[in-house]
């Protein structure tokens, strides 16, 4: 499959629309990522600043009632699984393999209201600080975040190269994280109230 940064911009720009329409999100939310798109900026590679895409895995037990964490290695705090984008990917397979390659789980799946939605659970920009051992300046990740469901909240085995732990925690710990994309899954009735 061949890879155009021109459809892939087209394809952001289209699921920001979609998700602004869906969650009501306010036109200046997303101003860095639209402008992004507008210079023409190759936002699918992370060499790209001021910013470019990431996805991650809100990873649920089969109840909604827990969700899977990460000991992220870098940022020193607990995530949800995610990481840089890869061309060719859709963003919801990105999101998956992240989620695969950092909990070691098996038998993951999309959740069936992104299927039939076509929408991410939720669209964050947050800044990442510095790295220079890394030559990257502080930047944008542009998160594209979907619903991942784990069969019976099975036991992680994290990549330990990757992540320096991985549990499964109550919910309302990712409040603390992604409190958006919680509010949006309770709106939805997708998880537990």
């Amino acid at each position: 499959m061949t890879f155009n940064p021109v459809v892939f911009r087209a394809e952001i720009l289209s699921s920001l629309d979609r998700h602004a329409d869906v969650f009501g999100v306010p036109a200046g939310r997303h101003a860095v990522l639209r402008s992004q798109i507008a210079n023409g900026d190759d936002i699918h590679s992370r060499r790209t600043f001021p910013g470019h895409v990431t996805t991650s895995a809100i990873v649920l037990d089969g109840k909604g009632a827990r969700t899977l964490l990460i000991h992220h290695r870098s940022l020193a705090r607990w995530l949800q699984p995610g990481g840089h984008y890869e061309p060719p990917e859709t963003l919801p397979q990105s999101a998956m393999r992240e989620a695969a390659e950092e909990t070691g789980l098996e038998g993951l799946t999309l959740d069936s209201w992104h299927l039939s939605s076509g929408v991410p659970i939720d669209i964050d920009s947050h800044l990442i600080p510095a790295r220079p051992e890394k030559d990257e300046p502080e930047h944008w990740h542009h998160d594209f975040r979907f619903i991942v469901r784990a069969e019976a909240a099975s036991a992680p085995r994290p990549d330990l190269a990757e992540v320096q732990g991985a549990e499964w925690r109550p919910l309302d710990d990712l409040m603390a994280i992604a409190p958006q994309a919680v509010l949006n899954m309770r709106r939805l009735g997708l998880v537990l109230p």
